[in-house]
């Protein structure tokens, strides 16, 4: 079997699993205890949170540890707006965002806050002109990915940081969970103050992610109890999810590092192979992040091209992993204007730090095989 779906999830790497199960075997302590083993494991987590940290190059006291990607952004989001109603209700985000944000968005309409959308190119790209003109003095959060799940579009997060703090007060957040563990993520210089992580799109743990920041930020805790995590998530903290997730950020960084040239010329493989067929459209442009390959062919539904693959042992996905099963139009393409005949028809490849040299050739060959059996070749 041949995985290419590493969009969805990634396999975790086997220094991730054997630190988890080592960590839970030795340093099973509550590290709120005040006994020695509570110490020790307390030690740990400072000791993972400090590494998270220095990758981001913010402080260890600006990290809450979460159990993932969308609980990292239904807590910054709704923490965010709680914090800082009192200086406006007005919120902006984009109109492909993940559905943790962009449903979360919706509900805090629903109840009473002023919601500006944000369209996008055909590429996906936020339309910064649309941005500066519905920033306002009493917006006090923008959202807006930094990788898009579906189509793997990278948005310029630092030139949207730079409008949104020139024409505002607001507090920026970007959806790191698809480039963190890839993308070098500065937050001196990145143009988010906050953002959200999550451990298994980058060989890390499922139930394991955290949010970040840089500056002065106070989300409002969502989870009350004994006042863990600087009292903004309650809840009896993880040791071995926090150790794994500072491990698998630290290898992952360096394997892309290692990798991306290959990937890079993967893309571009299997792009001039869609290329050469008619009746497709490949999604993203030349700055797509390069472990993501979505296309669409004209008037087939996804399902297909998906079941086809794995009649020949490869695994690849259509649409979010998260979305998937609901058999409907993708928003991501709604939103790009993606014409009818190709809207249900969305494909994705994603590659990753693992896949072989070998695999991607026998992607590029079966890749081949069934666009040319669908054209009935």
């Amino acid at each position: 079997m041949i995985y290419a779906d590493n969009s969805a999830t990634t396999k975790p790497f086997p220094e991730v699993l054997q630190t988890f199960l080592q960590v839970n075997e030795t340093y099973f302590a509550n590290p709120a205890s005040i006994h020695q083993l509570g110490v020790t494991a307390n030690n740990l987590l400072d000791r993972a949170r400090l590494e998270i940290a220095q990758t981001f190059h913010t402080e260890a006291e600006n990290i809450v540890f979460t159990s993932g990607g969308t609980e990292s952004n239904n807590l910054v989001v709704r923490g965010l707006v709680e914090a800082y109603q009192h200086r406006g209700k007005h919120i902006i985000t984009s109109k492909i965002e993940h559905p943790s944000v962009l449903l979360l968005f919706q509900r805090l309409e629903q109840e009473g806050f002023e919601v500006d959308y944000l369209d996008v190119d055909n590429y996906g790209i936020v339309r910064l002109d649309s941005l500066q003109q519905v920033l306002r003095q009493d917006t006090i959060l923008v959202s807006i990915m930094h990788v898009n799940n579906e189509i793997g579009t990278i948005q310029p997060i630092q030139e949207i940081g730079e409008i949104v703090h020139t024409s505002s007060r607001a507090v920026f957040h970007s959806d790191t969970v698809q480039s963190a563990g890839k993308l070098p993520i500065d937050l001196r210089h990145f143009g988010a103050d906050i953002i959200s992580i999550s451990s298994h799109k980058m060989h890390g743990l499922k139930g394991s992610g955290a949010v970040i920041w840089k500056g002065n930020i106070h989300p409002s805790p969502q989870l009350l109890g004994g006042k863990q995590e600087s009292g903004i998530r309650s809840g009896t903290v993880s040791v071995a999810n926090a150790v794994t997730l500072a491990k698998s950020l630290k290898l992952s960084l360096k394997a892309y590092h290692q990798k991306e040239s290959q990937l890079v010329e993967a893309r571009k493989e299997l792009s001039q192979i869609l290329e050469s067929f008619q009746d497709i459209t490949i999604f993203g442009n030349e700055k797509t992040i390069p472990t993501i390959l979505s296309f669409s062919k004209k008037g087939i539904i996804g399902e297909i091209v998906i079941n086809a693959f794995q009649a020949k042992g490869i695994i690849i996905s259509t649409s979010s992993a998260c979305s998937s099963k609901k058999n409907t139009v993708s928003h991501v393409m709604k939103a790009i204007h993606c014409p009818v005949e190709y809207e249900r028809g969305l494909v994705r490849i994603s590659i990753g730090v693992e896949t072989t040299k070998t695999e991607i050739d026998e992607i590029a060959t079966q890749l081949q095989v069934i666009l040319s059996s669908l054209n009935g070749e």
